[in-house]
């Protein structure tokens, strides 16, 4: 289990929190830190012991690495290791196995899980979980990539009896290993086989999906369960179930343009301030079913090339 953060540097008490990453990257976990109320610095990127150097510099007593992949997130809890600075994110020890799949796949076969791969013909799905220090652990919900720049959750091609076996799994495979805070578990399904793939430390970019569909901010949970706060538990019922259950989700990566959109119900646009020439943006739309989803997306997508944006293609759900 990891050690629980020195009571001098819970939430409430960090005096400032450097950021790592640059426009998007960086995008959601500034904004938990705000949400927080805690004072923060952007990093502007990912170099390990220059950006640690820096978070000493200005006086940070914690450092978030963002959307930063596993092998950055290991240099830089590393580097914080050495300076003493908090990081936000799983044990070193954790991180390290998230960057060698066959150590991580290793540790789930420890814990019991079935462990899978990737084919031809297998589904791939990425649950994110989020797990506290007294060992409890909430699975939310999965989301299948359809594309470089499009994916939706739930998928489409789980049962729902093979979505609550997910959740299962990943739970016991995040309570198995320590995991405290935020992380997402992938596994493949073939043959009706659901089996472990690897894992992701941190935010990935994708966790819009599930936050517009259990009401939980991970970004900001992900802080809170580092810090030793208690988990939370989302309005809706496990994996989606029971009343509220949530219906579909779709993420979408808009690339540079001037679009704007109009809003309305069920759609979300992350979008950064255009630093360093990164002027993408993410767009999720969500509805009571996948009928609903779409058509909002079909809405906000016309509103966007008309207004100026890069224009997109309007797929189905089952691309």
């Amino acid at each position: 289990m990891q050690t629980p953060i020195r009571e001098a540097s819970r939430r409430g008490r960090w005096r400032r929190v450097m950021v790592a990453g640059l426009g998007l990257a960086a995008l959601r976990a500034g904004q938990a830190c705000t949400e927080l109320e805690l004072v923060w610095s952007a990093g502007h990127d990912t170099s390990g012991e220059a950006l640690v150097e820096r978070a000493s510099e200005l006086g940070c007593d914690a450092l978030h690495p963002g959307e930063a992949l596993p092998g950055e997130q290991l240099t830089l809890a590393r580097a914080c290791g050495r300076a003493g600075i908090d990081f936000i994110g799983p044990r070193e020890g954790l991180v390290a196995a998230m960057c060698d799949d066959r150590a991580a796949r290793q540790l789930m076969r420890e814990a019991g899980l079935p462990l899978g791969g990737p084919g031809r013909q297998a589904l791939l799905v990425h649950l994110p979980v989020l797990a506290d220090s007294r060992g409890q652990a909430l699975a939310l919900v999965e989301h299948e990539w359809l594309g470089d720049d499009f994916a939706i959750a739930p998928s489409e091609r789980l049962t729902p009896e093979q979505r609550a076996y997910l959740g299962q799994l990943a739970v016991q495979g995040a309570r198995a290993v320590g995991l405290i805070g935020l992380a997402t578990l992938s596994f493949s399904l073939v043959s009706n086989r659901l089996g472990f793939v690897a894992m992701r430390p941190g935010l990935t970019g994708y966790e819009g999906l599930a936050e517009v569909l259990s009401g939980l901010d991970l970004a900001v949970e992900q802080i809170r369960l580092v810090a030793g706060e208690r988990l939370r538990r989302p309005r809706v019922g496990h994996m989606g179930h029971g009343p509220g259950r949530p219906g579909q989700a779709r993420w979408r990566l808009l690339q540079p343009g001037n679009g704007q959109l109009g809003g309305g119900p069920g759609v979300r646009l992350d979008r950064p301030a255009a630093e360093g020439g990164d002027t993408r943006a993410r767009l999720m739309t969500w509805g009571r079913d996948g009928v609903e989803a779409r058509r909002r997306e079909c809405r906000v997508l016309a509103e966007w090339r008309e207004a100026g944006g890069i224009e997109a293609v309007v797929t189905s759900g089952r691309e």
